[in-house]
């Protein structure tokens, strides 16, 4: 499966990739990660339908992850189930109006993340519209 990730930080991209994995769990596939730094690449990836599960840095700039996941659930097809990487517990009502599947706080813990990735991956396995 193809996981997305997007932050407009590098380090922070390396933390969520090495947090995933290769397989987050033993009942999942093997990952493919897509590291994505920029809005309008996200927004190709999330449009072109090869994208399962995304994780969106809400503190990326200038296109923070909530606004780009509201975005996408109201206009992709088939959105893939979104995990939304926020900095302050008082970003959970933002998190909750960018309509993301699951929310994961910072600092990154990375058993609670490659949880989160795996459970939303099995998630789109069960769900997604236009299977391969």
């Amino acid at each position: 499966m193809r996981v997305l990730v997007y932050s407009d930080d590098a380090a922070t991209r390396a933390e969520v990739s090495q947090a995933i994995g290769r397989r987050p769990a033993a009942d999942v596939p093997l990952v493919e990660i897509v590291e994505c730094a920029t809005e309008p690449k996200v927004h190709q990836w999330l449009g072109s339908g090869e994208i399962d599960v995304a994780v969106l840095d809400g503190e990326t700039q200038p296109a923070g992850g909530m606004g780009v996941s509201r975005q996408a659930k109201d206009e992709v097809y088939d959105c893939p189930p979104i995990c939304l990487i926020i900095a302050r517990r008082d970003d959970r009502w933002l998190a909750d109006w960018s309509k993301a599947d699951a929310v994961v706080p910072q600092p990154l813990e990375p058993m609670v993340l490659a949880d989160t990735v795996a459970d939303l991956m099995r998630r789109r396995s069960s769900t997604r519209l236009n299977a391969k």
